[in-house]
């Protein structure tokens, strides 16, 4: 069956159907415009790990996602498909993970339960896991760009759109990063990690092409990463303490929000951490911090610069952990958020 006579036949008011695949839509990656890239890989995670079974759980709370998008009419027009997890890259993390939680005990409580040397290997072998994942996320994001599609990554941790970002680096044209986040994720090689979860964005600033990085929401950081915001001209943050207080001030969240799209360059990606939002809307995320935005707020705020006139060029997903005894809140908000981004990137990029 032809993509037009898969939406000719499919009724976007029935119940989603858990035998399609995301959010129940009849395409597969061949016919969407927006393919979705699951890494399931938290192995750096400092805190609570859970990131990795992220994509799976999204995956199966997206048919109970209403298709009906009032920012987008017709929507799920658009064709949004997932790639497939994968197992080499699941296993991978599983195995690391282990390695990763016995490396960061012994640097942490003081306690070191191996040798100097035995420790120094898992930290190698952790590096090189890393640059393994980032060079798999780079292949596979490049495959669907080479065939002219929109590409989301859906982690697994904050680390796993390093990938991604090289992918789109490859044309060599410059981009901006607008990063929804509770953490700076400024640290360098943290924990002795060279792609840790908390270094993305300073990882991304190394990167030639990523011309600006505009971070919203931060509330949760240290001196070193305050030091970089304060002397790397990329760099512009709107901390939560500071967006709150101005609107206890008397500003509005519009006005806010267009001079956050304003230091945005024509070209951006959105890198979304779940613990951007409030923790009641993500409580399992790996490292939940008080405060944060509300679900429409996030969803305000890349409507404008999908309406802006910019062209979103990528966008990713990460930190969503399912709860314990297979609570799917934190999967039900992520896979919302996943459909509203994913719309929005295919409205700048004029697939409606």
């Amino acid at each position: 069956m032809s993509r037009s006579e898969k939406i000719k036949d499919f009724d976007p008011n029935s119940p989603g159907d858990p035998g399609c695949s995301l959010f129940g839509l009849p395409f597969d990656t061949s016919e969407a415009e927006v393919v979705i890239v699951p890494v399931p890989w938290d192995v750096t995670v400092s805190y609570k790990d859970g990131a990795s079974r992220g994509p799976a759980a999204i995956l199966a709370a997206s048919v109970q996602v209403d298709l009906y998008d009032p920012s987008v009419p017709d929507a799920w027009k658009i064709g949004l498909a997932m790639d497939d997890i994968s197992e080499e890259v699941r296993d991978a993390a599983s195995r690391l993970r282990e390695d990763a939680k016995t490396y960061i005990s012994s640097i942490t409580t003081g306690v070191d339960p191996l040798s100097v040397a035995a420790t120094e290997h898992i930290r190698l072998e952790v590096n090189e896991g890393s640059e393994w994942l980032n060079a798999w996320v780079e292949a596979r994001c490049r495959h669907w760009l080479q065939q002219g599609k929109l590409v989301a990554l859906l982690g697994g941790d904050h680390s796993t759109p390093y990938g991604m970002l090289k992918a789109l680096a490859s044309s060599g044209e410059p981009f901006g990063i607008l990063q929804i986040d509770a953490h700076a994720d400024l640290r360098d090689a943290y924990e002795g990690f060279a792609f840790s979860h908390a270094s993305i964005m300073r990882n991304a600033l190394r990167i030639p092409e990523v011309s600006q990085l505009v971070q919203v929401g931060i509330r949760d950081y240290c001196q070193e990463e305050a030091d970089v915001i304060a002397s790397d001209a990329k760099v512009t943050t709107f901390f939560d303490r500071d967006l709150k207080h101005a609107q206890y001030n008397g500003a509005t969240w519009a006005q806010q929000v267009q001079n956050i799209v304003e230091r945005l360059p024509k070209r951006v990606y959105i890198s979304f951490d779940i613990d951007g939002l409030d923790p009641k809307l993500c409580p399992n995320t790996g490292t939940p911090v008080a405060g944060g935005l509300e679900f429409e707020q996030a969803v305000y705020l890349i409507e404008h610069v999908a309406r802006s006139g910019r062209t979103i060029i990528g966008c990713d997903l990460n930190e969503v952990a399912p709860g314990p005894d297979g609570n799917e809140w934190d999967a039900n908000v992520g896979a919302r958020m996943l459909f509203r981004m994913c719309n929005l990137m295919a409205v700048s990029n004029g697939r409606v």
